[in-house]
């Protein structure tokens, strides 16, 4: 069980760097919330059941894969029932509801970026580098080519377009219009046979 230890170990020592980031993240939504000066009762609102609902909206609409997606769907489910129920939700003007939306889809995403370490590409990329087996260079430069101009944010945006305030071409498309018409296979010769 040696190995076990050592793996065990190296995320433990992740652990205080990712919670350290995650104590970030809060206090900034504790610093927006007192500006606003909410009541206690508006404040579990944000807490959840507004910030809960955003969270999972964007991991749903990130998630690709039906069987990781299944159980985000029914969390998602869960909380949007527990956020249209809710009596803060049911008394709020539809401009002023669409004003928390958009508060807390900027705080939904810089979530999945403090935690990004441990979650998604970059979890599994950091994974597969303490288990000391790295990474082969090609697929890496391959993985970072899908990542920044084939994944697409839930507005059809690819994080190469967000950061060059610019639109890429279809990376699949691009790639077959380079790839030329593949070489017919070698005629075969019919086998002559020897008669004696």
């Amino acid at each position: 069980m040696p190995g076990k230890k050592k793996a065990l170990d190296k995320v433990r020592k992740q652990f205080v760097g990712v919670s350290a980031l995650v104590d970030l993240w809060w206090q900034g939504v504790e610093h927006d919330l007192q500006h606003v000066a909410l009541t206690p009762n508006w404040t579990q609102w944000v807490e959840e059941v507004l910030l809960p609902l955003r969270y999972w909206q964007e991991q749903v609409a990130r998630t690709r894969c039906p069987r990781r997606k299944a159980p985000l769907v029914q969390a998602l489910v869960a909380v949007q029932h527990a956020f249209d129920t809710h009596p803060i939700t049911q008394q709020l003007a539809p401009e002023v509801l669409e004003g928390w939306h958009v508060w807390a889809a900027e705080q939904a995403k810089a979530f999945q970026r403090a935690s990004s370490a441990v979650e998604g590409r970059n979890g599994s990329l950091s994974q597969m580098q303490h288990n000391q087996r790295g990474l082969p260079k090609r697929r890496s430069k391959v993985w970072t080519v899908l990542h920044n101009f084939d994944c697409r944010a839930a507005d059809g945006t690819t994080p190469a377009a967000r950061f060059f305030r610019r639109g890429f071409p279809d990376l699949f498309e691009t790639v077959l219009s380079n790839i030329e018409d593949l070489p017919r296979p070698r005629q075969r010769h019919p086998i002559m046979t020897l008669s004696g």
